[in-house]
């Protein structure tokens, strides 16, 4: 328990000097999309690659992915089925919602979560594979379809084709491909190669933590007669409450898992909901201010629910 509580409080230093760099534009005004850039486009991928490059495909696709993976599908679909029986809400806007409960910050908040507080990359890669190769292409087929059905041209060139090559093309999924790729040989990269690559994949935790910290400060939420409050507690509430507890149900109670690895799903299923929701949702006009604020409410309402999960599973 000592251990996951120095992990979290390291965590929260970085994300508060983040916030107070941001505060006091020590680093210059455009500091904030500079460091997302490098932490984004170049040290998340290497460390990516460089993690999976030095495993095998067994240690990659476990029970944590199935966990992760049911578990969501489970949210996404009570947050649909609630939201359209209680508020009435259009395909397009359940979608988003959907995304907003079920979509976590795998990789932003993830892997620092994941070095610090578990000690290891293993729910990470799974996890983001299946978020961007099934959650979000089945989105983008619903608004495509709803796009059209309004009669616009939807995500624009390419139509749902595009907006999926688009996802897949980013640089942290490529990385990933490639390094499942090399985990994937019978052979493993010499050191001199993947040095430098680890090198530069070390700045990934810390750039992104004080990321994060940055985007946090200035930013409003639930304004009134803007966002649709309702929508985005009911998303929060199932990210944050829900989630953890479908994942510890059907990790413990149908694959009996115990120990660490019934933490990791928890911890996994327990992360807010991820910044790629407010790019889907911005890209179709639908959802922008319950993708948004469903993502800062759930990152901020993260910590207390993951020390909660730490104390009660560590």
């Amino acid at each position: 328990m000592a251990g996951v509580l120095n992990g979290f409080a390291v965590i929260v230093a970085l994300v508060a000097l983040g916030w107070i760099l941001a505060r006091t534009l020590v680093l210059g005004t455009d500091a904030h999309l500079v460091l997302n850039r490098l932490v984004f486009y170049v040290a998340t991928p290497a460390l990516l690659f460089d993690s999976l490059a030095r495993t095998t495909l067994d240690q990659v696709f476990t029970g944590v992915f199935v966990v992760s993976a049911v578990s969501a599908i489970i949210v996404a679909v009570l947050y649909v089925a609630i939201a359209r029986l209680w508020l009435k809400r259009p395909a397009a806007d359940l979608v988003v919602g959907a995304l907003s409960a079920g979509y976590v910050n795998s990789a932003n908040l993830g892997i620092p979560i994941a070095l610090y507080v578990l000690g290891d990359l293993g729910f990470v890669m799974p996890l983001l594979l299946f978020q961007v190769v099934v959650l979000q292409p089945v989105a983008i087929a619903v608004l495509e379809r709803a796009a059209r059905a309004e009669g616009s041209d939807g995500g624009g060139d390419g139509g749902a084709l595009g907006a999926l090559l688009q996802s897949v093309r980013t640089p942290i999924v490529l990385a990933a491909l490639a390094g499942v790729v090399v985990a994937a040989l019978p052979w493993t990269p010499p050191e001199t190669l993947l040095e430098p690559v680890h090198l530069v994949g070390q700045i990934s935790v810390p750039g992104a933590l004080l990321v994060f910290g940055m985007s946090l400060y200035g930013v409003k939420v639930l304004e009134a007669g803007a966002s649709p409050r309702r929508e985005i507690f009911l998303a929060s509430a199932l990210k944050l409450v829900a989630h953890p507890v479908l994942a510890y149900a059907i990790g413990a109670g149908l694959m009996g898992m115990q120990g660490h690895e019934l933490l990791t799903v928890v911890v996994a299923a327990a992360l807010p909901t991820a910044q790629n929701v407010l790019v889907v949702a911005t890209r179709y006009g639908h959802g922008t201010l319950l993708a948004r604020d469903s993502a800062v409410l759930t990152t901020l309402g993260a910590l207390p629910v993951l020390l909660l999960v730490s104390a009660l599973l560590a």
